[in-house]
């Protein structure tokens, strides 16, 4: 049995257990990534650190295992999905074929949810880092800069963006034809006989929002259609900022008589503002989604929408990574293909019961 005086405290408590790295760190005053650096030969590490590390280990009797410390550095299985939003529920879906795709192969996914902080996403990435994660899918919050992007690439982690896409950072991408997607429910509204259409809900600083934006707006030029500024409306992506887009947008100009929406959620709520000043969603003013819900053929009335099939998505996401371990895989986006899905949410104008043109309902 040891005995120390009470000043001596925590030399006691050294003594009574084997030391480690964090000991090591907290005696020497440097970090625990410093003491790893020393440890495997210290390059870039100045030399008085050095020194102050290895008087560290000299004095607290630490031993460094090296077979330890090979098995923490072999590769993991697992693989983490940084989710920007799990309460998005198109993602939850994405989400799920992709753990199914991982778990195929013999991967195990780890799912985090940064709720759309850029800090929260920092925090996490660092400490999924410490737990020896293999890769990484990110949903990138809005904010994120390409160069942290591009140094989690760069220092051995591979990365696979989903949904969105940051400039600059060259890493891999997997998003749906979001231009493509919002093209075609802006022309069917313009087959209608559509003039005044406006376009609603969505997060600006997001390259999926631009990307639908440029659709919408190729559609109408296309047309010869006038967009004024009061006919675009961003707003958060859930059902009230849906709601509160619309409007928004009416107050303004209550001629629009059809509107595109960012996402199902958002016409969700595109519904509710419309009720609650007395309009019929499909027979007053025509809405159109994007992602094609479970829930959208539900609505009432059934929402016409752009189907995106996140079975697609995780399945490429899941070729992407594996290739990206390889070091088989450049930088390319992959584009998923979408489709139009026509239901009752849009009628031709005059019409007083909600029809399709040339395009088959689902």
């Amino acid at each position: 049995m040891v005995f120390v005086m009470a000043d001596r405290k925590s030399a006691s408590y050294v003594a009574s257990k084997k030391a480690t790295v964090i000991d090591v760190a907290r005696t020497a005053g440097v970090s625990k990534s410093t003491v790893s650096l020393v440890l495997r030969g210290g390059v870039g590490v100045k030399a008085r650190t050095i020194e102050k590390v290895n008087a560290a280990i000299d004095a607290l009797g630490y031993v460094y295992n090296r077979e330890a410390a090979g098995l923490r550095n072999r590769e993991s299985n697992m693989l983490a999905i940084v989710a920007n939003d799990l309460a998005n529920p198109y993602l939850a879906q994405v989400i799920i074929a992709l753990e199914t795709a991982l778990t195929d192969q013999g991967l195990v996914p780890v799912v985090v949810n940064i709720n759309e902080s850029e800090a929260r996403q920092r925090s996490l990435v660092a400490s999924l880092k410490e737990h020896n994660v293999a890769g990484f899918f990110i949903t990138p919050a809005p904010k994120t800069s390409a160069d942290w992007l591009q140094g989690l690439a760069s220092a051995g982690y591979p990365t696979v963006c989903l949904m969105r896409e940051i400039a600059g950072a060259n890493v891999p991408v997997v998003v749906p034809d979001n231009r493509r997607g919002m093209y075609l429910s802006t022309k069917y509204l313009i087959d209608l006989g559509h003039t005044r259409i406006a376009f609603v809900g969505g997060v600006e600083s997001i390259s999926d929002y631009q990307e639908r934006k440029e659709g919408f707006l190729s559609a109408m030029q296309e047309a010869e259609l006038a967009v004024k500024d009061s006919d675009i409306e961003p707003s958060s992506t859930k059902r009230e900022g849906g709601q509160l887009a619309v409007t928004r947008v009416l107050d303004r100009d209550p001629s629009i008589s059809a509107m595109v929406c960012f996402t199902d959620v958002v016409a969700y709520g595109a519904y509710t503002a419309l009720r609650d000043r007395g309009l019929v969603p499909g027979k007053d003013i025509s809405v159109v989604g994007f992602d094609d819900l479970e829930d959208s053929r539900l609505m009432s009335p059934a929402l016409t929408t752009i189907r995106v099939n996140a079975e697609d998505i995780g399945r490429v996401a899941s070729e992407r990574m594996q290739q990206c371990r390889e070091h088989s895989l450049s930088s390319d986006n992959d584009v998923v293909g979408v489709k139009l899905m026509v239901r009752s949410s849009c009628c031709a104008i005059g019409d007083k019961v909600a029809h399709s043109t040339s395009v088959p309902k689902d």
